[in-house]
């Protein structure tokens, strides 16, 4: 085995492990207890329009797969703005990624979060929330959160392993389809990519 494989399972396990021992503390305020693999992180990243100016913002960066693979894509750490609200996880990836600004806070408050730190404009959001585990009133809300500090046409990107839309497209106006079903993680996942039609209205909040 090659060091650089070594290595990569080395911090998938120790991904793991900070990722259980979290939820074990907290099962209801952590998503998920298995980390993305890096087949659905590079998916996920293959979304994100190859632009060089913009910022791209990750919802729920947990670990860091997503945010390490929109790096590798060729974003670079200044354009990258990572939103994570659990302190332990928030420490995690300021630590792992000190070039990108990791923000603490919950994505119910994105708009009030990117205008206080002056970022923009933002050309893409990743999203690896639980959105199917919320109420629809709370996936709404980040919904009308995202869409009104992304640029018009701009995508919002976002797994799920449910059958079902994570966001309520009939009332947040925005048309999303799966564009990318990755079988080689544990459960299989489907990438949703949602956009907001130029000529339409923003929701109202």
């Amino acid at each position: 085995m090659r060091t650089d494989e070594k290595e990569s399972r080395r911090r998938r396990f120790a991904d793991w492990r900070l990722l259980f021992s979290l939820w074990l503390k907290n099962p209801r305020k952590i998503g998920a207890v298995a980390v993305s693999s890096p087949e659905l992180a590079a998916a996920m990243a293959r979304q994100v329009p190859q632009r060089d100016d913009g910022y791209v913002v990750e919802l729920g960066g947990g670990t860091g797969p997503v945010t390490r693979a929109i790096l590798e894509s060729g974003v670079s750490p200044e354009r990258l703005v990572v939103i994570e609200r659990e302190p332990a996880l928030h420490r995690h990836l300021k630590k792992r990624h000190p070039g990108v600004t990791v923000l603490l806070g919950n994505a119910l408050h994105l708009r009030s979060m990117l205008k206080q730190k002056g970022i923009a404009p933002v050309i893409a959001i990743v999203s690896s929330l639980p959105l199917l585990s919320m109420t629809e009133s709370e996936r709404c809300r980040i919904g009308v959160q995202s869409f009104a500090v992304l640029e018009p046409g701009a995508p919002f990107i976002q797994f799920t392993y449910g059958l079902f839309s994570p966001l309520p497209r009939r009332r947040l106006a925005v048309n999303g389809k799966v564009k990318d079903r990755v079988l080689q993680n544990l459960p299989p996942a489907n990438i949703w990519l949602y956009e907001r039609p130029v000529s339409k209205r923003r929701a109202v909040e």
